[in-house]
């Protein structure tokens, strides 16, 4: 009874994953979506301009189960054991799920509006200024993220194409190490966590920022004097 005022559009979406997981891209047509969701061919049009169309729904309900994975993981304390840990989940949930991962990267664009991609990025995001907070983020945070992407693209569309004889775990501990390494610093750039202890580390190197005229540098020196004095205004500190 569930499954008959279950909205159509989702068990069309269901169909068409499950299909896609079974049997591959080439089984997920019009006339087998309609027969797994139990509903005519033309229902789907109603729902999906066209196949194109019905695979970004696909595309966005993995970003969905992709998202659920991620939520019930516990996260490690350390910000670098955190980011491995995301790391190796994005890339499990690719080595399990092929057909669904294709889909979901296979064109650039394809499920990235949808809300569970968007908060994926952002828990993504958070790992990486988390970082940052540690000092530990040797890059951008645009381009960690870019990094961190595409490692694990690679990582698995790499081992899906090799035969099954060559798939070696160490390709992926490689693989995930280059994108440590190129992500983060060796050692922390901050020795405190919080804001003092960053502003600490920038105000003792500002002199060298020769990007910034001498108005520019005084100015930012002063914001990173109060920061350093966790916030307390220069005046605030004598009275």
């Amino acid at each position: 009874m569930a499954r008959r005022t279950e909205p159509t559009r989702q068990r069309v979406i269901e169909a068409a994953a499950d299909l896609l997981a079974r049997e591959g891209r080439e089984a997920v047509t019009t006339r087998a979506v309609a027969a797994a969701a139990g509903v005519q061919p033309p229902a789907i049009y109603r729902h999906f301009a066209d196949m194109d169309g019905l695979l970004d729904a696909v595309a966005e309900h993995g970003y969905a189960r992709f998202l659920e994975a991620k939520q019930a993981v516990v996260r490690p304390d350390d910000p670098v054991e955190d980011l491995r840990a995301g790391w190796d989940l994005a890339v499990e949930f690719g080595l399990a799920n092929p057909a669904l991962y294709a889909t979901m990267y296979g064109e650039p664009r394809r499920g990235t509006d949808s809300a569970a991609f968007r908060t994926g990025m952002e828990i993504l995001l958070g790992r990486i200024r988390r970082l940052a907070a540690a000092g530990r983020l040797g890059v951008d945070e645009r381009l960690a993220a870019a990094l961190i992407h595409a490692t694990a693209r690679g990582a698995v569309l790499t081992w899906l194409s090799l035969p099954e004889d060559r798939r070696d775990p160490a390709l992926l501990t490689a693989m995930r190490e280059s994108m440590v390494t190129a992500v983060t610093t060796e050692k922390p750039a901050v020795r405190e966590p919080g804001p003092a202890g960053a502003a600490r580390a920038l105000r003792a190197v500002l002199p060298e920022r020769t990007a910034l005229s001498e108005a520019e540098q005084r100015l930012l020196g002063e914001w990173l004097d109060r920061l350093a004095g966790d916030g307390e205004h220069p005046h605030q500190a004598s009275g």
